[in-house]
């Protein structure tokens, strides 16, 4: 007599990419939503986890999924410029990022909390660092930030966004 056992699986299965995960985020994410300098930004995601974004280019993954580098064309005051990014990883979540714009090449580290909260992140600008300090936070049922206090050059203000789910 045969006997089948059927073992139960996760129904969210580990995901192909970690984009969410750069973006500060976790979990099956459809998109994010914020504002940027008054214009929204939304960030989609696929099923897998990478990330849809207008203008990005040249993504480059390791072998777990990790986004290593991209380019991104963005436009800003009237003009369109190439940036490139680079990332290191630490523990599943962005330890740095490098920007290179055609001023030079920008190193922004980020530092969490015991519970992997972002709590700041230092930028080095050509040898001068300027700290951005997250706090306030109000998460949403999944555990994600969807508001944040920060201060940038003595001004506060409040950060928020909106995260859609796959169900």
């Amino acid at each position: 007599m045969l006997v089948l056992f059927i073992v139960p699986f996760a129904l969210q299965a580990q995901t192909k990419f970690h984009d969410v995960e750069a973006n500060d985020a976790k979990g099956a994410v459809k998109s994010i939503t914020s504002n940027r300098m008054g214009n929204p930004v939304s960030i989609k995601f696929t099923q897998d986890g990478k990330m849809q974004q207008e203008g990005m280019t040249d993504a480059v993954y390791d072998a777990d999924g990790y986004l290593q580098s991209a380019k991104m064309k963005v436009n800003g005051q009237g003009m369109e410029m190439e940036l490139a990014f680079k990332y290191a990883w630490e523990n599943g979540k962005v330890k740095s990022q490098t920007i290179e714009t055609q001023m030079g090449a920008f190193k922004s580290t980020n530092v969490y909390d015991d519970k992997g909260v972002l709590v700041k992140t230092v930028m080095d600008m050509g040898g001068q660092q300027m700290e951005t300090p997250y706090t306030d936070y109000k998460f949403d049922a999944k555990g994600n930030w969807i508001s944040r206090k920060t201060s940038m050059m003595g001004q506060e203000m409040e950060e928020s966004r909106t995260i859609e789910y796959y169900e």
